[in-house]
């Protein structure tokens, strides 16, 4: 049987996301990022197309690692002016029907008791078609504008971002048991109180003593998104992520890091095809090769080289504004994305400042794929067949051209092949995504929560020995 190959879309609130300069193409409608209308026309397009849903990236602070400033940043729209990603949700879900959407929103900026409340609300408001993309952040700017002296060093991140998803956890999982709300007018009780439950939550970074202000939501704990490639961060999508995200130029690359995001969903106790992993890719159709190709060099003549360094530097925490672009890439200790240095400076194949500068020129991190619907299918099956990734988190050049051309030439070669859903399945995200229940399955590390009692009991039990230390 032929596998099937799933699409993600993948956008920012912001101006041009992953090709700075781009927004000056004239058929490119980024700039209107801050419209409802905007959003809503695009989140038809991918239903047509029967994406799994629409990823919305976000940052908190802005781009200064470049030549020491914002700027770059500011001057080619590298990122900034950016908005509120999870406004966007309630209008996304009123143009459309069965869209996921896929929330960024950063464990390091944000109480997780306050969070837990616009999630919850996010899911009801969208009939349970939300996820939430967890992210550590990458960013100094972001750090010290939240009254923080700085980013906690990476491993560190991860350690926060633990215990803020164990707080979540009791809050969407524990705190409201299941018939607690009744909604009985004969007897006027609309919440039986014996079922709502505080969660006693005393860890190391957060206390959350009450309970959750939501009734639960359609799927309780929102689908769990993650993007994390480094060591901590692939055991961290392991034990937690349903729909893992990454960006990896090469098959090799790729390859190996599908079999250790498995490897940690098994080691933790979850099947290894309990996590859906997306590759970031950007794909220039045309009706054929030699039509897209001219569009890509269109598109390329449009790349601002000193946008691609200002959102490179950024990523790294390397300022690649130093070097002459001649200069090769070389590994620096930084605090921020940890993988993406380590590839671009690997002795086999290092790479210089101008090669860096042009591949980030569209779609980020990814690779670009060129071509014909079917040379780009053929693609797209070959990099499924050999890495066992499940499918693509599409980046856009030109919005929405770049996403209508993947809907209106791509999906339908994809189809004719049998490689590509017709239909959604009914129900929430989680079950279009995995066809079973709502909630999250017994084996995923939420489960545990659901008896808040014996867990704050548990917890309890462990307090003497762990003050000890």
């Amino acid at each position: 049987m032929t596998r099937q190959i799933r699409f993600n879309a993948f956008d920012m609130n912001c101006v041009g996301h992953q090709s700075p300069g781009l927004w000056a193409h004239p058929r490119d409608r980024s700039w209107q990022y801050k419209d409802l209308e905007y959003w809503q026309d695009l989140a038809r397009t991918l239903e047509r197309g029967i994406f799994d849903g629409i990823f919305i990236a976000d940052v908190v602070g802005y781009y200064d690692v470049y030549k020491g400033s914002n700027w770059h940043a500011l001057h080619q729209a590298a990122q900034i002016p950016v908005n509120d990603p999870l406004q966007l949700a309630a209008p996304i879900a009123l143009a459309t029907e069965h869209l996921g959407i896929g929330i960024t929103a950063s464990t390091s900026f944000e109480h997780p008791y306050t969070f837990a409340r616009r999630l919850s609300t996010a899911d009801h408001h969208t009939k349970g078609r939300v996820g939430w993309n967890i992210v550590t952040s990458y960013l100094e700017s972001g750090a010290k504008n939240v009254g923080q002296d700085g980013l906690k060093r990476h491993d560190n991140r991860y350690e926060v971002a633990a215990e803020y998803v164990d707080v979540l956890y009791k809050l969407f999982e524990g705190s409201w048991e299941e018939g607690a709300v009744l909604r009985d007018r004969e007897r006027r009780i609309f919440t039986d109180p014996s079922k709502v439950h505080e969660i006693g939550h005393r860890g190391r970074h957060f206390t959350v003593p009450g309970y959750h202000l939501c009734e639960p939501s359609p799927q309780r704990t929102p689908v769990l998104y993650q993007a994390g490639a480094s060591g901590p961060g692939k055991a961290f999508a392991g034990h937690h992520a349903e729909c893992v995200f990454v960006a990896a130029p090469l098959k090799p690359m790729l390859k190996a890091y599908v079999a250790d995001v498995r490897a940690q969903a098994q080691a933790a106790g979850r099947s290894p095809r309990d996590v859906l992993i997306y590759n970031l890719t950007t794909v220039i159709v045309a009706e054929t090769d030699a039509a897209a190709q001219k569009k890509f060099e269109d598109y390329r003549s449009y790349a601002s080289h000193d946008g691609a360094l200002v959102l490179l530097s950024g990523w790294s925490g390397i300022d690649f504004g130093q070097y002459a672009p001649t200069d090769l890439v070389k590994k620096v200790e930084t605090n921020a994305i940890v993988s993406m240095v380590e590839h671009f400076s690997s002795a086999e194949n290092p790479w210089s400042i101008a090669e860096l500068a042009q591949w980030g020129g569209i779609g980020g991190l990814g690779p670009v794929f060129v071509g014909s619907p079917t040379t780009v299918a053929d693609i797209l099956q070959e990099w499924v067949e050999e890495t066992d990734v499940d499918g693509f988190n599409l980046a856009y050049a030109v919005t929405p051209e770049s996403f209508e051309d993947a809907v209106n030439l791509l999906v339908p070669e994809l189809q004719k092949r049998g490689a590509y859903p017709k239909a959604y399945r009914p129900g929430t995200l989680r079950e279009k995504l995995f066809g079973r229940g709502p909630y999250l399955p017994e084996t995923h590390p939420a489960h545990g929560f659901r008896d808040i009692e014996a867990v704050k009991a548990r917890e309890a039990a462990l307090r003497p020995a762990a003050a000890a230390e």
